[in-house]
């Protein structure tokens, strides 16, 4: 009896707690879910990417600036204003001094009426952009099944028709993306405009289930025939491949591990009639939104797309507000860099799309707009432009003015795989290249440039 009541009494002390417990369960809390916060780790290769996409983007500007004039040419004293104007950053005089970087796009000449500097595209900048034209044309088949797929994510069925507008180029979809795809196939895509807002909308006309296959289960599925891994570890999850310098720790791990098998609902699946209030649920449409992101980054040209333009479908799609913070949970999927516009762009990368700052399966289109990347790393010692950039002579027999070109425009463009010739005339005296047109334009007659501010 008096051992009885020592046992009850000692059940009833209250004790001091224990600072082993409270840390056990702390680790062991660590270890269910991935942290919310991480610090962003530096991927070198991407970063380089985009430092040579902040030029292509500045060089794609200009040549804009000069295809819009009647001649294709344009004088260097107005490429200051016109830069001002466009907010590319230029003071002073330093427009002009950015166009002698690359002489391997844009070529400086001396007018031989006005007697002053104009620019125009080099044939090798002329030939990459009808590379692209090509390229662009030869995939409209894949454009139609790329944007069926991308209206079919969004809730509604249906997206706005500026949001994809501002999205075009990342799609591969032509500017008269409107006429040339959308009116083109009514069996396809509708466009109507809302009562309230008054904002056009592409609907889908009818669902395919055929076309609600996304990208990552292709990849799982060729994963598990070729390593042979367990269907049950391979069923939901994603291909995970961190950035050097990334510290995993052991609970770390076990949170991925888990992570990785908790099932979710399919990008192209309507969860509108689901109960979302559940713990469970709200794991599942976190896991869908990661995959939503996926098959959205899959539908793109180069496997990437700015956080900016993601934004634009956060409510279409279901995406949660803070992307930034979203994504770099998932460092191992996505890759997020500032890189490109001084820390104010945020481009997002599918990791598993790029090795060694370079697609894995590369496409025709990105072929040919990596063509322009090419001209602009090129150094500008190899062009040999010399102090005069460009000397005319005047033929005494014939009265037409012959550019003397640099030797850089001589040489095999082979790596285009675009063949060109030089027309003759009757006489047997070399003409122009049929590129060009005519340099006799007049003196006060200079057309304003419109840039699309998208």
């Amino acid at each position: 009896m008096l051992v009885f009541f020592s046992y009850t009494c000692n059940l009833l002390k209250p004790r001091s707690p224990s600072p082993l417990p409270f840390t056990s369960i702390m680790l062991m809390s660590q270890s269910t879910s991935i942290p919310k916060k991480q610090d962003r780790v530096r991927d070198h290769g991407f970063d380089n990417y985009m430092e040579v996409e902040k030029k292509t983007r500045k060089v794609l500007k200009f040549q804009s600036l000069i295809l819009s004039q009647p001649s294709q040419t344009l004088p260097i004293s107005r490429f200051d204003s016109l830069a001002r104007r466009l907010g590319l950053g230029f003071k002073e005089n330093e427009a002009a001094a950015y166009l002698l970087k690359f002489p391997h796009v844009f070529e400086i000449y001396e007018h031989p009426v006005l007697r002053i500097l104009f620019c125009r595209l080099t044939q090798k900048a002329l030939l990459q952009i009808e590379q692209e034209k090509q390229a662009l044309h030869a995939q409209l088949p894949d454009v139609v099944t790329r944007l069926r797929k991308l209206v079919m994510m969004s809730n509604t069925g249906r997206l706005r028709l500026e949001h994809v507008r501002i999205a075009r180029k990342e799609f591969g979809l032509p500017d008269d993306f409107e006429y040339s795809v959308i009116l083109k196939y009514p069996e396809f895509f509708r466009l109507f405009d809302a009562r309230d807002t008054r904002n056009k909308y592409i609907e889908i006309v009818e669902r395919d289930p055929e076309l609600a296959i996304c990208a990552i289960e292709k990849v799982r599925e060729r994963e598990y025939r070729e390593k042979g891994l367990d269907a049950e570890d391979v069923r939901f999850s994603f291909l995970v491949n961190f950035p050097p310098g990334f510290k995993i720790g052991k609970y770390y791990r076990i949170a991925v591990w888990k992570w990785q098998r908790v099932p979710y609902w399919s990008p192209y699946e309507n969860v509108s009639g689901y109960d979302l209030r559940s713990l469970e649920a709200l794991k599942r449409m976190e896991k869908r939104a990661v995959a939503t992101i996926h098959e959205l980054l899959s539908l793109t040209v180069e496997k990437k797309i700015s956080l900016e333009r993601i934004a634009h479908f956060r409510m279409a799609m279901n995406l949660p507000k803070k992307l930034k913070d979203f994504l770099l949970q998932h460092q191992g999927i996505f890759y997020v860099s500032t890189r490109g516009n001084y820390g104010k762009l945020h481009t997002v990368f599918l990791r598993e799309a790029y090795r060694k700052g370079e697609l894995t399966e590369p496409n025709d289109l990105y072929l040919a707009r990596r063509k322009l990347g090419e001209l602009v790393l090129l150094s500008s010692r190899k062009a040999m432009v010399d102090k005069e950039l460009v000397s005319y002579r005047r033929d005494t027999e014939v009265d037409d003015i012959v550019c003397v070109r640099p030797d850089y425009m001589e040489t095999d463009l082979k790596d285009f795989g675009v063949e060109y010739e030089i027309e003759h005339d009757e006489e047997g005296n070399d003409s122009l290249d049929s590129d060009f047109v005519s340099d006799d334009i007049d003196e006060t007659q200079y057309l304003d440039e419109k840039e699309d501010t998208v």
